[in-house]
């Protein structure tokens, strides 16, 4: 007798159309909790992610993100030992190319797609889980608790979720 396959549940906001302006918190992680990325360095009064070769490999992609699509920014990110967080801006307002066409933003699930694609490829494997998470920020508070949790991630590390115990 075969076992049923366990049905996910749909992580996007149903009818929300992910390729519209705004400012979105993305949290992609590393398959079973693998530190890959590197590890958090703790020194006089700093704490920061060390990076490992396919830390350094994640974090140039991030960069490449705004080169690769014009409509996008990374505005903010962190890249942990087994995940990582960023916020992604899509500001898709009056651009054209070089016909006068208006050119749209991707999703937010094409970008992340991409992003993981590039980098499988340069290491040679995939070392991603599944999906990832989103959050839609909706004002100016969210934003900034957004932006001070990113930065205080690495200090927080051993109280975070993704800390495998």
């Amino acid at each position: 007798m075969m076992n049923e396959l366990q049905v996910r549940k749909p992580n996007r906001l149903k009818k929300y159309d992910y390729s519209q302006n705004g400012y979105y918190f993305i949290t992609i992680c590393v398959k079973d909790k693998h530190e890959l990325l590197g590890q958090i360095d703790v020194g006089a009064n700093c704490v920061r992610p060390c990076l490992s070769e396919q830390g350094h490999i994640v974090e140039k992609e991030i960069h490449v993100l705004s080169e690769t699509y014009d409509a996008v920014e990374i505005n903010k990110y962190v890249v942990m030992p087994n995940h990582l967080h960023m916020v992604i801006v899509i500001n898709n307002s009056g651009r054209t190319d070089n016909s006068g066409r208006t050119q749209f933003a991707p999703t937010i699930s094409r970008i992340i797609k991409q992003f993981k694609g590039s980098i499988t490829k340069q290491i040679g494997f995939s070392i991603w889980q599944r999906s990832f998470h989103d959050h839609i920020i909706r004002n100016e508070k969210e934003y900034l608790k957004i932006w001070q949790y990113i930065d205080e991630n690495p200090m927080k590390w051993q109280e975070d979720c993704f800390y495998p115990k």
